[in-house]
């Protein structure tokens, strides 16, 4: 199965660990499956799909794989990307407007794929897109952004890493919801039907019995 080549806490590919691979490789070894994952930059992943390198990607990137043979699974983690300020700074944000004169740090990839909220701090350089998401925490806490897009479990580990290095404590957010999130923006693909109802089954089974949150816990819970 094809992976991003490192999203924490989702996928850590140096020790094929993390929430994503956890989820998905327990899902499936429910019905005796045993998942293979295999490390791709990100655009890439649908691509070693229809080019049968893999038998399944974590995602589509947007494209419709089914044209491809893929039978889409449901959704094993949700990435909501949220608008994050400091809570003491009382920053209100409701609209594209009110990001006006404030610096936006983000993921690679935002600036096309949010364009209304993000072309005019483009516009006046007063916007950045790192791949490193670490640094979202660091620029945030010393000031040098006023706002981080990130997907709220990533900039949350981040943060609980950052207070286990350094021994102080996180400092208050406050998470500024900007768009629709849409669970069936970001599932698993498989090309084997028998295998998708597999893992949908042990996905179920997961989340009944309560390990599918045991396993965001490991990774998300102070």
């Amino acid at each position: 199965m094809a992976f991003g080549e490192k999203i924490p806490p989702f996928c850590f590919p140096e020790t094929n660990s993390g929430i994503e691979l956890e989820v998905i490789g327990e899902a499936l070894a429910h019905k005796g499956h045993s998942l293979v994952p295999h490390y791709f930059p990100l655009a890439r992943v649908p691509y070693s799909f229809t080019t049968k390198v893999t038998d399944a990607a974590m995602t589509d990137m947007g494209q419709d794989l089914s044209k491809h043979g893929g039978h889409y699974g449901d959704p094993a983690v949700i990435y909501e990307n949220v608008l994050i300020t400091l809570k003491h700074r009382e920053l209100k944000i409701e609209t594209p407007s009110d990001l006006g004169g404030l610096s936006v740090m983000s993921f690679q990839g935002t600036l096309s794929r949010y364009p209304d909220w993000l072309a005019q701090p483009n516009k006046v350089g007063k916007f950045r897109a790192h791949s490193n998401q670490e640094l979202q925490v660091k620029n945030l806490y010393r000031g040098r952004f006023d706002v981080v897009l990130s997907d709220r479990n990533i900039f949350k580990y981040f943060m609980l890493k950052r207070k286990k290095e350094t021994g102080n404590p996180m400092q208050e957010v406050q998470e500024h919801i900007f768009t629709t999130l849409n669970p069936l923006d970001y599932r698993p693909i498989f090309r084997s039907k028998k295998i998708r109802d597999d893992f949908n089954e042990g996905l179920k089974f997961l989340k009944e019995n309560g390990r599918f949150q045991k396993i965001y816990d490991n990774y998300l819970k102070e």
